[in-house]
């Protein structure tokens, strides 16, 4: 899969496990080991950013990121839909 120089928001927690036990049910262990969520699991958005599609009919990996409120300091959650590469292809140039 091409590489783009793009950044991940992807901080770090435990949501990336439960993303990888998700990616492992749907397809299988060896793309559970190779998930990566700075290079290979992104939002619609984030794929199509780096020139992929998401696959018409792949349903999201619902995960959950947790904000923080710069004034508050609090934190708060929010759901984001991912796409693991297996359901993405690059867009064609024509």
């Amino acid at each position: 899969m091409k590489s783009k120089e793009l950044t991940s928001i992807y901080k770090g927690g435990r949501t990336a496990e439960f993303v990888r036990l998700e990616i492992k049910d749907r397809f299988g262990i060896k793309a559970a080991k190779e998930y990566n969520p700075l290079e290979n699991c992104f939002t619609f958005n984030g794929w199509k950013q780096r020139g992929y599609l998401v696959k018409k009919g792949e349903k999201a990996i619902k995960s959950v990121t947790f904000i923080k409120d710069e004034e508050t300091g609090d934190t708060f959650p929010r759901t984001v839909c991912l796409f693991a590469k297996q359901q993405v292809e690059e867009i064609k140039n024509n």
